[in-house]
């Protein structure tokens, strides 16, 4: 979360150190986050509704497509699939996201977007991302999580941010 009260997806290559960050509104970041922690709503939400609604005519979200960046805005494609013909719908990054998610569907982009939003990393994504063993964050003070949690949002490294996050609320006792 940054201080305008929206969030950042980090997109990182499957074989690379490029990162693409994307920012996107609280309802999208909850959308995601609900389906990636798999907690279950009373009523389903928008994006569930509209996986239900593909599932019901036998439509496959088969993935995302990051398919351009204009002074600023990204834009997306759903490409899927219905009776094995491929039709390109229009959407919104942040709700491509939330369905991909749902959908377990790949998300693409291309190289211009990357080279001109991406974020190279000078070391591979196999380390962890905060130094922490087994049994957390051993020998840090709730305070001294407080100031790593800022210095990571100021750095904006979201996934480090999200993980202290947790471990705060996880000391505090809340959800």
């Amino acid at each position: 979360m940054s201080q305008s009260n929206n969030y950042a997806v980090i997109l990182g290559e499957v074989e690379g150190t490029r990162r693409l960050p994307i920012v996107i509104g609280g309802f999208e970041a909850q959308a995601i986050a609900i389906t990636l922690e798999r907690m279950n709503t009373n009523r389903p939400l928008t994006h569930d509704l509209f996986k239900s609604t593909l599932d019901a005519f036998n439509i496959s979200l088969h993935s995302i497509v990051i398919s351009d960046l204009v002074e600023g805005i990204f834009y997306a494609q759903l490409i899927c699939v219905q009776n094995g013909e491929k039709v390109e719908i229009d959407s919104r990054t942040s709700d491509a996201l939330a369905m991909a998610v749902r959908c377990q569907c790949p998300i693409y982009t291309y190289d211009f977007i990357l080279e001109a939003a991406g974020v190279a990393l000078d070391e591979p994504d196999d380390q962890e991302i905060v130094e922490k063993s087994d049994e957390g964050f051993v020998g840090h003070s709730l305070d001294t999580l407080g100031q790593m949690l800022e210095e990571a949002l100021n750095e904006e490294n979201y996934e480090k941010a999200a993980q202290i996050r947790d471990e705060i609320k996880r000391r505090k006792g809340t959800s």
